[in-house]
């Protein structure tokens, strides 16, 4: 162990609620050595974002509430600082000289008004006294280090100007402006693209190395933090179930609970049948499902099945799809300007198949997924689904198309109206398109879909707002399917869900395509997570198809440099 940095003794963070108390952070302790990176890891809920929070004393007051022993913080050689004791004025001295933290959400952290370069000048200038000048050329050389494109165009541009990945990288360069000690990085990578989370890990560790500080990397994904933690501590309920080296973590998992982390992501090298669940670690002591032989899926069945899904005409084929936005100009904007989002994209779609689109954010993903269900117009191109070009329906006509073709959107909660009941929403696309007759027997057959996604009938009853991220999702999917579809296109669908989450979404959408014979689009970034569930895989960049081919055939031997980059980045093993 490295001389320590950071000494956490009994912390416990409880909330005022309605309902009485909620302990967030249920006395844990650990400790941070010197030029170490120490990663937490659990789902959702589990109390590392909290645990953060307390260290830097950002709980919101009065609700939360933080109790500890000693939090010792040995910052030199003077005696260690006691941050549970510090006032709010001393705690303000450090944080963000001493102390330093890269939130989440880069767009929600980074102020909108304010342009990127002035807020890293504020850090400076607050906490190092320096000049406009000299903290001007410090960010500079700062967006430099962190590898910002054009750092003189990122400092004079606003936060909505600019990228994920670069707000990300502003924020890093904010973070270690003062030279901390301690880095504390929350899910700093959750919702980048695998290159550009790649990208940012190489990032951090680089500048972990040349200035020597140590990192609490917080993440939801156990896989992420493999290749990049010394230390892992697994929290789970606010507790901690179990903490060790790295490779002590990922050898031999001592708690159920990690087993059935680590077991949730999709494996690199063997095509599984079913996910397994943490549930299933965490509810019985057998080591789940995976090692099981009737959990396999063998290279001569998939050749079966693919055999007949391919001996089908296609139900929906794409036929040199272009789509140009074009800006309207102005007098802030200058001349009007064009870009081309999909560039001559032709795709076909099997009865009964589920193909795959990956390729990072920019790439024309959502935008083919949109332009295939005419909620934009494509500029070029015809669009034909069982034979007709939908690009030329009436308005009727393509009512009747909506039926049948259906999307499932990446934010459940945002796609969800927060003052209708769940099983109204459900139901008003029934009604919609006149189907099954009533009222009462729309009721009915909504009871029996939120039953067979994973929910119950009294839920028909609550509101968005009373259910969890991976709920909300089911109920998405379960209206998805309340109009009887045939082709389903899942936009991003999991990727906002813990991976314990996202085993249960994925087990129920295979399980749902089994037994109502659904054709899937399954768009994500997330390359493991595709291989799971494509039958083909189309990867995109910039607008074009780079490469078409069978899922394990497209893993094994990628033919195109930018899929062997993508499959590097997502840390699977090539064979």
């Amino acid at each position: 162990m490295p001389d320590l940095l950071l000494d956490v003794s009994d912390l416990v963070t409880s909330f005022s609620t309605g309902e009485g108390d909620v302990t967030a952070v249920d006395h844990i302790s650990f400790t941070l050595g010197n030029a170490e990176i120490l990663g937490i890891v659990g789902e959702s809920g589990s109390g590392k974002s909290v645990t953060a929070l307390s260290l830097l004393k950002l709980v919101p007051s009065p609700q939360g509430r933080v109790k500890s022993g000693p939090i010792l913080f040995y910052n030199g050689p003077e005696n260690p600082l006691r941050l549970d004791m510090l006032s709010e004025p001393e705690m303000n001295r450090i944080r963000g000289r001493n102390l330093s933290m890269i939130f989440q959400e880069p767009m929600t952290s980074l102020n909108p008004v304010y342009t990127c370069g002035s807020q890293v000048t504020e850090v400076l200038r607050h906490h190092l006294g320096l000049t406009h000048k000299q903290a001007r050329d410090k960010t500079l050389t700062l967006f430099e280090e962190v590898r910002l494109p054009r750092p003189a165009e990122i400092f004079s541009s606003f936060p909505h100007e600019i990228s994920g990945g670069q707000k990300q990288r502003v924020m890093i360069a904010m973070a270690v402006a003062c030279d901390p000690v301690l880095l504390i990085a929350d899910e700093p990578t959750t919702a980048l693209d695998v290159s550009v989370q790649k990208t940012i890990l190489d990032l951090l560790r680089k500048l972990q190395a040349s200035r020597g500080m140590s990192i609490l990397f917080i993440t939801h994904d156990l896989n992420l933090i493999r290749n990049f933690a010394s230390r892992v501590l697994v929290m789970h309920r606010g507790r901690i179930a179990e903490q060790g080296t790295t490779e002590q973590i990922f050898s031999s998992p001592q708690h159920p609970y990690t087993r059935g982390l680590i077991a949730c992501r999709p494996p690199a090298g063997t095509r599984l049948r079913h996910l397994d669940t943490i549930e299933e670690y965490t509810g019985q002591s057998s080591s789940g499902t995976r090692a099981s032989a009737g959990n396999i899926i063998t290279a001569e069945e998939r050749a079966a099945v693919h055999r007949r899904i391919y001996s089908h005409d296609p139900v929906l084929v794409t036929e040199s799809v272009s789509k140009v936005f074009r800006s309207a100009g102005g007098i802030t904007q200058g001349r009007r300007t064009a870009y081309r989002a999909l560039d001559q994209v032709s795709v076909q779609t099997f009865p009964g198949e589920t193909l795959g689109i990956v390729g990072e954010s920019g790439c024309g993903k959502t935008t083919l997924a949109r332009v295939i269900l005419q909620l934009i117009p494509a500029s070029t191109g015809r669009i034909l689904y069982k034979g007709t070009d939908i690009t030329t329906l009436t308005p009727l006509k393509l009512k009747k198309l909506r039926k049948q073709v259906q999307i499932v959107f990446q934010d459940p909660y945002s796609s969800l109206n927060p003052r209708i009941m769940v099983g109204p929403a459900i139901l008003e696309p029934m009604r919609v398109h006149h189907l099954y007759g009533n009222d009462r027997v729309r009721k009915e057959k909504v009871t029996e879909l939120l039953v067979k996604v994973g929910l119950q009938e009294e839920h028909f009853y609550r509101y968005p707002h009373e259910f969890s991220g991976g709920q909300r999702q089911r109920i998405c999917i379960a209206r998805a399917l309340a109009v009887d579809p045939e082709l389903v296109i899942l936009d991003e669908a999991v990727s906002a869900l813990d991976v314990s989450v996202q085993a249960q979404v994925l087990n129920l959408l295979n399980d749902l395509r089994r037994e109502f014979g659904l054709t899937y689009i399954f768009i994500s970034h997330d390359l493991a997570v595709v291989k799971f569930m494509s039958d083909r895989i189309i990867v995109m960049k910039e607008g074009r198809i780079e490469e078409t081919a069978e899922a394990d055939e497209l893993y094994n031997h990628p033919r195109k440099e930018y899929t062997r980059i993508l499959l590097e980045a997502s840390d699977l093993n090539l064979r």
